[in-house]
Formats: C-alpha cells, sequence, structure tokens
C-alpha cells in the first residue's frame, strides 16, 4: 500500500540525502528537470538519470540508475506509468529505499513488488508539494 500518511512522508523527506530523477529533462517547460532544480536547491544530492541527455542543470546525466555513482535514497519517477515496472526492477538492484511515482504515474503492481522487496512507495504525489507543505 503506497504511502499516505504524513508522518511517514515527512520523514522520507528529512532523511532522505539522495534523489535519483528518472526522466530527468533539461527542457524549461518539463516538470521534471524544475523539480529536479528546487530539490537541488533544498539541499538534496541530485542524480538526473535519462538516456536521453548527457547533462541535466549541469549535473551529469545517467543512463540508467545502475550506473549513478552514489547510494540512492529517492528514486523520484517522471515517466509514464508503464515504464514503472522496469524502473522499480532497476530500484531494487540498486538498493534503493524509496520508490517515488510523480502525480498521475500510478502503477498498483510494481508498487506491490517493490514494498515486497522492502522499498517505501509513494505514488501519485509531487516530491516538491509535499516538500513544501510538510518541510518548513
Amino acid at each position: 500500500m503506497p504511502i499516505e500518511n504524513d508522518d511517514i512522508l515527512k520523514n522520507i523527506l528529512k532523511t532522505s540525502k539522495t534523489i535519483a530523477v528518472v526522466g530527468a529533462s533539461p527542457k524549461p517547460w518539463r516538470d521534471s528537470g524544475n523539480i529536479a532544480q528546487f530539490l537541488m536547491k533544498k539541499g538534496y544530492k541530485v542524480f538526473p538519470v535519462n538516456p536521453a541527455y548527457q547533462e541535466v542543470l549541469g549535473e551529469v546525466c545517467y543512463p540508467d540508475l545502475q550506473s549513478v555513482p552514489e547510494k540512492i535514497d529517492i528514486v523520484d519517477v517522471f515517466r509514464n506509468s508503464d515504464a514503472v515496472d522496469g524502473i522499480v526492477s532497476e530500484a531494487i538492484e540498486v538498493g534503493a529505499k524509496v520508490v517515488w511515482m510523480q502525480l498521475d504515474v500510478v502503477n498498483p503492481e510494481a508498487a506491490q513488488r517493490a514494498e515486497q522487496a522492502g522499498l517505501h512507495v509513494v505514488m501519485d504525489r509531487c516530491i516538491a508539494v509535499d516538500h513544501r507543505r510538510l518541510i518548513r
């Protein structure tokens, strides 16, 4: 069951240090880049992940989660719901702690698989909106 409890969400946001933004884009009209930039300004180490780009927001952009050189706390997903299953497989493989599916990204089967592997799952929520609401 995806996390809805504000205390748990707040704890995730406060204790996490590294966030892989899957689907990151340098295009200014895309939410993924704007939210990645917001997270950087809030002090998180952000790793853009998208095989289509070499760089996003002045950071190296990695082709997949396995290429990220540090341990990942949160995998923030800006991809279509049907792509989440593969992302969850990668998140499990690299030992991520949380899979956070952005607004309108919903995949209950992938969420269940992530939870069974011991990951926390947040689904259909914007990490920036929750951060602004819960972290003061």
